[in-house]
Formats: structure tokens, C-alpha cells, sequence
């Protein structure tokens, strides 16, 4: 079932569900980790890393190396549908890349207009065109003209740039477009990704719109996934960072949604045939240069999490040999497998 009729599906049961949503983050959540988080399960849809567009028609082979999923019915290897994100300001040039991409056969395109960046903004991408509506429902309404009409076009926004007061007037453009859902990153350019997350602002853009607005931003654990929805009254949620630092988290927030809190706990042991998974990908698919860095990126962010992620990042943390690395996650999956027989 797409997942538009999804979210209609569940609205109109007598017990709302939430729908989960994984998020697109440059350099950190990228196809192989996406592939292992789905792995995890809980996640109903991903959205790619931004490809950026500029003055250029994209090969075919730029947005597969960006969605390799493309190749695979855009779905991740456990099943999950993946939306490419695009990313620029020139509606013509987004428009022609839109429709080379739809050819690939996409989930749907989502549009780009939260980063954050200095220099994506710089260039009038990403957050830096909250500051002009109209430029914002041409860029929409020109893809969503350039796409086929079964094909869902989505967006992206924060709160603002600077401040919050065109966050309204940005909604209403990107649903003027023809953009059939919203995610809402609850916070201003300004705000980077410090904290709070700003979810009680989400309510005055839900009612400024009529298409399905999901919430994001600040969501590390349950009790946050559940106060997000209070506060926001938005039944579909976006997950970043983290369910980078604990991948169980969609699947606890499922089960406590279903009044079963704790019934679906993901622990280190669990955790560890996935840590071992991602090194694979990682060395199969990326440069050297980034294999190393890559899985002391992960377990700096499992930290958060799991006490046993802090053992492991210290002892990687100065290694860079592929195979010293091999050897110690083997020996890891070991003692993880003893440790959960025993």
C-alpha cells in the first residue's frame, strides 16, 4: 500500500498508529545505513541524502550512487521504500533532474528546502529559500509538472531562516505547488541542530495546510516520540539522529503506542549482527579512505545509548587497517553470541 493511503488507512481505523519515517542526513545516513536500520525494523519509509542540483542535467548514475535502491524497486533489502531528495533553487533545472529521476522509478521525489548548510544557502538551496515563498511553490509546482501524476512530490522545511514568520506562508507555497506531504523540522536555520526542537510551532502549520505534515527533530527516545505527537498532533514522525544513536527506537516507540512498553527492546547483543552487517557494506561500498571513520561514526553515536558502544568506540577509536578492524568485529559478534547464549 503507498504510503499516502497508508497514513489514510490508519487515520480512519478507531486507533491512529504512528507512521515512522527515517531521515535523510548528509554524510551520516546514507544507503548503507539505511539499509541496516531498516534491517532493524520499525521504519516505514526512508528518504535518500540530498542530491544537490545546479546548473546541470544529472546522469542516471549520480542518483543511483545516491539511491542505489533504484535498482531494487526503491525499496532497501528488508523492504522499506525509499524517496530521493533533491536539493536546489532554479525550478527549470529541478524540474528537467526531476523527471530524469523519475524515470528510475522512484517511491516519490522529496524537495529540499531545510539545510542548513553555509554553503548550500549561499547559493540559494536548501533553508535559505524559507525566506521567499513564491520561489519555493515555482520550484514545487514545476517538479511536481515534471513528474508523472501517480508519483507522490514531497517537501521538506524548517521553521524559518532567521525566525518563524513565514513558516506559515512556506507551508501554504509548498502545498500550492502540488507537494503531497510536509515534514517539519521543528527549528530555524538560525538553530542549526541545537536543542530544543521548537514542536509547538508544528500545529500552526498544520492548520495552515491541508496535506499530511509529519514532525521533526529531538526525537532520541520514547517519551520524546510521544510528547512530539502531543504537542504537535501529528500521528507521523521523522526519525534522525536518533535512531542513528539507538536503531530499536521505531520498534519501541511501536510498542508503546501498542501499550506494550519494553516489549520490543533492541540490546547490544541484538544490536551487534548489524554493527558486523554495516562493516561489510562499508568496506564493499565506499572509498578506504572512509571505511575506518564511517564505524567510528556509528558507535560514537551508539554511546548515547548503549554502554557497550563506549568500550567498542574506544578501542577503534585510533585504529585505521581494514583488516585489524575485521578481525576485532568478528571477535565482537563472537562474545555477542556467547554472551546471548549463555
Amino acid at each position: 500500500m503507498p504510503v499516502q493511503a497508508l497514513l489514510g488507512a490508519r487515520r480512519a481505523g478507531s486507533l491512529t498508529v504512528m507512521t515512522l519515517l527515517l531521515a535523510p542526513m548528509e554524510g551520516l545516513l546514507d544507503f548503507v545505513l539505511r539499509d541496516v536500520l531498516t534491517r532493524v525494523g520499525g521504519v516505514d519509509r526512508c528518504v535518500s541524502e540530498f542530491i544537490r542540483i545546479t546548473g546541470t542535467l544529472l546522469p542516471d548514475k549520480v542518483f543511483l550512487r545516491y539511491v542505489p535502491e533504484l535498482q531494487h524497486g526503491s525499496r532497501t533489502l528488508a523492504g522499506v521504500p525509499v524517496r530521493a531528495q533533491l536539493l536546489g533553487s532554479d525550478p527549470v533545472c529541478m524540474a528537467e533532474n526531476a523527471a530524469r529521476l523519475a524515470a528510475l522509478g522512484p517511491e516519490g521525489i522529496d524537495l529540499n528546502f531545510g539545510c542548513p548548510a553555509k554553503v548550500v544557502n549561499r547559493h540559494g538551496g536548501g533553508a535559505a529559500l524559507l525566506q521567499e515563498p513564491e520561489h519555493i511553490a515555482a520550484v514545487v509546482a514545476a517538479v511536481r509538472r515534471a513528474v508523472p501524476a501517480h508519483l507522490p512530490v514531497s517537501a521538506k522545511m524548517r521553521l524559518g531562516f532567521n525566525d518563524t514568520h513565514l513558516m506559515r506562508e512556506c507551508a501554504q507555497a509548498m502545498q500550492a505547488g502540488g507537494a503531497t506531504e510536509l515534514v517539519v523540522h521543528a527549528r530555524t536555520k538560525a538553530d542549526g541542530y541545537r536543542p530544543p526542537a521548537y514542536w509547538e510551532h508544528i500545529p500552526t502549520v498544520r492548520a495552515a495546510v491541508s496535506i499530511p505534515v509529519v514532525a521533526n527533530g529531538e526525537i532520541w527516545t520514547v517519551a520524546d516520540a510521544q510528547r512530539c505527537r502531543e504537542v504537535s498532533g501529528c500521528d507521523a514522525l521523522m526519525l534522525g539522529r536518533g535512531i542513528v544513536a539507538d536503531p530499536g527506537l521505531a520498534r519501541a516507540i511501536r510498542a508503546a503506542d501498542a501499550g506494550q512498553p519494553g516489549a520490543d527492546t533492541v540490546v547490544w547483543a541484538d544490536l551487534v549482527p548489524h554493527l558486523a552487517a554495516f562493516w561489510q557494506l562499508v568496506c564493499d561500498d565506499l572509498e578506504p579512505r572512509q571505511r575506518a571513520g564511517r564505524l567510528k561514526q556509528w558507535l560514537n553515536l551508539l554511546r548515547r545509548r548503549f554502554a557497550e558502544a563506549e568500550v567498542a568506540y574506544q578501542h577503534v577509536r585510533t585504529m585505521t587497517d581494514q583488516r585489524a578492524i575485521t578481525v576485532w568485529v568478528v571477535d565482537l559478534q563472537a562474545r555477542a553470541h556467547s554472551a546471548k547464549g549463555a
